[in-house]
């Protein structure tokens, strides 16, 4: 039972180290406005991610999962979302060249309410919690409280991760705060935003 169990970690793990959209926003964030602010963009994300996990374990993730005029909603607000994301970032980057190292950080940069918005707005997870988290739950376990459990792994494997990120991130600032570099930067992660949110927009379930 506890080899299932670290095998579904295991599983957990290299999905949440797959790029996307939560960690860029989680770069965007911790780029424009730091260590704090990519730990708060980080937070609200986990956050997200343990309402999905209720919803699943109550049952109500799996309506969204099968209707697909609420699936559709979901997935346009998200993607909108971050292409706002994107939009702000590169509109950002014209500026950053005029802006000096010493200069204060955007409290802006990277908010809970970022995360946890950009999360919330992914039914992806929807579908990945209701199809793929219950062939993870060890045969003979209580369908229920396992479910509960491996969103709570999910969840810390997450915010270890993001967290490790960001501190990475941090390390190398002194390269960041060059205004090219940032300049630079800043158009990237906008145009991945940008990217992702268009993926999502257009692709299908």
């Amino acid at each position: 039972m506890i080899s299932a169990l670290l095998a579904a970690a295991a599983v957990l793990a290299l999905l949440t180290l797959v790029p996307g959209p939560d960690m860029a926003v989680v770069t965007q964030a911790a780029l424009a406005g730091g260590r704090s602010s990519g730990f708060r963009v980080a937070v609200g994300i986990i956050s997200g991610l343990l309402v999905w996990g209720l919803l699943t374990v109550l049952g109500l993730s799996a309506l969204l999962a099968a209707s697909a005029e609420a699936y559709t909603a979901v997935k346009l607000a998200g993607a909108a979302y971050l292409i706002y994301l994107g939009a702000r970032a590169l509109w950002g980057s014209r500026s950053s060249q005029l802006r000096s190292v010493d200069a204060p950080r955007s409290q802006k940069a990277g908010t809970w309410k970022t995360g946890f918005t950009t999360n919330l707005l992914n039914p992806k997870i929807a579908v990945f919690y209701t199809s793929l988290l219950p062939q993870l739950v060890p045969a003979g376990w209580p369908t229920g409280p396992s479910l509960a459990l491996l969103v709570i792994i999910h969840a810390a494997i997450s915010i270890a991760w993001l967290s490790a990120y960001v501190v990475l991130l941090s390390r190398a600032r002194s390269t960041f705060e060059k205004p090219k570099v940032r300049q630079a930067l800043e158009r990237v992660t906008g145009t991945v935003l940008l990217g992702f949110g268009a993926k999502i927009a257009l692709e299908a379930r």
